[in-house]
């Protein structure tokens, strides 16, 4: 009698707090995990970084949390080298007595930015049961074809899900998501970014490029992308040419901020507002929040996602 006594009072409890809680406290939501290049802040072999003695300014590599609220479920778009602290930020926002508590990580491609974190689900660490990895058909090819990533998969810690361009692919009942494929260096996968579709609104995660132009190419334009989302986390590795002083940046081909900038400034004031600048690289100087270049961004009506962000669906 006292055990039902205990779950009714759980029951009533929930229904009060989903009856006083006003509506979009419970949508599903992104939260904003990371914001630099693969390598993150401070980036190995550096030595004059701020960062390195002032812990404020370290970021983590670019990824995304996906938190449906009414179901506790989460995704991760990106498995980064970051994964042990993001895992945990997810966990302060969503709490969930299971580890590690994923309905899904969606990987974008195999640079190491955004899949090395996957090793944080093997036998050396949280040896994990079947945490479902959404992967594109060269993606899927390289993790079962490659160790330790083959491992995973023999040992049951990951279970391929597949995913195919332009497909949605429905994640619950409230969330699904669509592969698109842009142009970037595909030497072991093809790269996409995500379309993630909520219940009131669309995003766009698109955290690596080459160019625009090149998109262009294929008969897509970001331009129509945009006119179609709500919010858009668009390539802003670097802010303009001559960044990485000597070191030839057409070998590391992204959209400068300063030309998706120049590109973007005929778009409408609504538009504008919806893009996020991510995955900075170290050397960026929009990472420091008093740089003139950051500024530059904020005036001209764009955004630079920030660690912590959370955008309802």
């Amino acid at each position: 009698m006292i055990m039902i006594d205990k779950i009714n009072k759980k029951i009533g409890v929930l229904c009060f707090a989903l009856l006083v809680s006003p509506a979009w406290a419970q949508d599903p939501y992104l939260l904003v995990l990371g914001v630099a290049q693969d390598a993150g802040v401070p980036q190995a072999g550096t030595t004059d970084s701020a960062a390195w003695a002032d812990s404020t300014l370290r970021q983590y590599a670019s990824s995304l949390g996906l938190i449906d609220p009414l179901t506790g479920e989460r995704w991760v778009l990106d498995a980064t080298p970051d994964f042990r602290e993001q895992l945990h930020a997810l966990d302060l926002a969503q709490p969930t007595e299971q580890r590690p508590g994923l309905a899904g990580i969606l990987l974008t491609h195999a640079h190491i930015g955004h899949y090395l974190g996957l090793a944080q689900l093997g036998r050396e660490v949280m040896g994990a049961n079947s945490v479902p990895v959404y992967a594109m058909p060269q993606m899927r090819r390289f993790l079962n074809s490659n160790g330790p990533w083959n491992q995973l998969i023999e040992l049951n810690n990951i279970e391929i899900r597949e995913l195919e361009e332009d497909q949605s692919t429905r994640l619950n009942r409230r969330l699904s998501t669509t592969p698109i494929r842009v142009p970037h260096r595909e030497e072991y996968s093809e790269v996409v970014g995500f379309t993630i579709q909520g219940p009131s609104r669309v995003a766009l995660y698109i955290p690596d490029i080459d160019k625009w132009e090149r998109w262009d190419d294929w008969g897509v334009r970001i331009e129509d992308m945009l006119g179609s989302v709500d919010v858009a986390f668009l390539d802003g590795t670097f802010f303009a040419d001559g960044e990485l002083g000597d070191r030839d940046m057409s070998r590391i081909p992204h959209p400068f901020i300063a030309e998706s900038m120049q590109r973007f400034s005929e778009l409408s004031e609504y538009d504008r507002s919806k893009i996020q600048f991510i995955h900075l690289n170290h050397s960026n100087p929009v990472l420091l929040l008093d740089s003139p270049q950051r500024a530059q961004i904020l005036q001209a009506g764009f955004g630079v996602a920030s660690t912590g962000d959370k955008h309802a669906l």
